[in-house]
């Protein structure tokens, strides 16, 4: 008993030692990029951080029924990707000019603000437009609709006059188009699902 007591107090002093011996840890220097700054809130009387993460959208692996399925999707992918830019320009043309037309209650330079962005869709018409498939037609006339809320029927009528627009409408259907044909998100939802796919946003939303 004499011998374990005797090695403890050895440790103990051994331990008091060190103690004395040590330096002591030298202080931390945050700097500006070792601090967060985060909201808080109070839950249950303690300080909670948390911060805004940008939306997350979570799909399935697609599982198509057979490879014409398949074929099917990927074309479908290749023909939105085609309009895309056409269907991005529409919208903030369309968007400019009710902008400018706002502006303005002179009829003369609201005519002539609407034959300007007339020009310019009949431009990006004689250049690229007209070399577009039917099924890329169609799909343009719908994500026009989704993307300025309105159809390409209805802005004719709106910037052009009703017989203008019956006459413009009349020509579509003989390529196969409705310029009166809506988007619906429900209906369209392998287009829909693609448009996420692709991380594009439309002005509308």
């Amino acid at each position: 008993m004499k011998f374990i007591t005797l090695m403890l107090l050895f440790c103990c002093t051994l331990a008091v030692a060190n103690a004395q011996d040590a330096k002591p840890a030298a202080s931390v220097i945050l700097g500006k990029n070792d601090t967060v700054k985060t909201y808080m809130t109070k839950l249950d009387g303690e300080l909670v951080p948390w911060i805004v993460l940008p939306e997350v959208v979570i799909t399935d692996t697609r599982i198509f029924a057979s490879a014409q399925d398949r074929a099917n999707y990927f074309r479908l992918k290749y023909n939105i990707m085609k309009v895309l830019p056409y269907v991005r320009f529409a919208g903030a043309r369309y968007q400019k000019l009710q902008r400018d037309l706002a502006l303005t209650g002179d009829k003369k330079e609201q005519k002539a603000l609407i034959k300007a962005c007339e020009k310019e869709v009949k431009g990006l018409f004689n250049k690229d437009i007209k070399n577009l498939t039917i099924d890329q037609g169609e799909i343009l006339i719908m994500l026009i609709n989704r993307e300025t809320g309105n159809t390409s029927y209805d802005m004719l009528k709106e910037l052009k006059g009703g017989f203008k627009a019956f006459v413009f409408q009349s020509v579509a259907k003989v390529f196969g188009h409705n310029l009166k044909e809506t988007y619906d998100r429900e209906e369209q939802r392998d287009i829909e699902t693609i448009l996420q796919q692709v991380g594009y946003v439309s002005m509308q939303n």
